[in-house]
């Protein structure tokens, strides 16, 4: 397989997706165009891949992972298959925090332009991102457990 061609095809739409995300009127139609073209193709491709990498039907798996220890992590993303369809993971999970923050912050009146940041360390930081926006959301809330519980 092409690891590097999957990988910057997958990079590129997910960051085209971000810019929509931060940039576009969140309107109906787009959320649901980021949420199946962008989630939903990147979570297409990683189960469309993930079957036969695992289990060697295509080049560039290390066969089944062992995620219970850190040596087999290392091992599962230590090639150009396990990094490109655990990058595609964090793409797709990443991107799907970051439509549930926008959508909280819209709700909840954030301005966009306080959004957009929280929204760059999202797609960079990933829980780091969810993190600065759930300290952002308690200052919108007199008790914790308001601030933290996704609606």
């Amino acid at each position: 397989m092409n690891w590097e061609l999957i990988f910057t095809v997958t990079n590129s739409w997910a960051l085209l997706m971000w810019l929509i995300l931060a940039l576009a009127p969140r309107r109906d139609i787009v959320m649901k165009g980021l949420f199946y073209g962008g989630v939903g193709l990147l979570s297409l491709a990683y189960a469309v891949i993930i079957i036969p990498l695992m289990t060697g039907m295509i080049d560039g798996g290390g066969g089944t992972p062992d995620f219970s220890t850190l040596a087999g992590v290392q091992q599962a993303l230590g090639n150009e298959g396990g990094a490109t369809i655990g990058w595609i993971h964090y793409l797709a999970f990443d991107l799907f925090v970051g439509m549930w923050v926008a959508n909280n912050a819209d709700k909840y009146g954030f301005a966009r332009w306080l959004q957009v940041p929280v929204l760059f360390f999202v797609l960079m930081l990933g829980p780091f991102g969810l993190t600065l926006y759930l300290l952002l959301r308690f200052t919108r809330h007199n008790r914790v457990a308001d601030a933290v519980v996704p609606e």
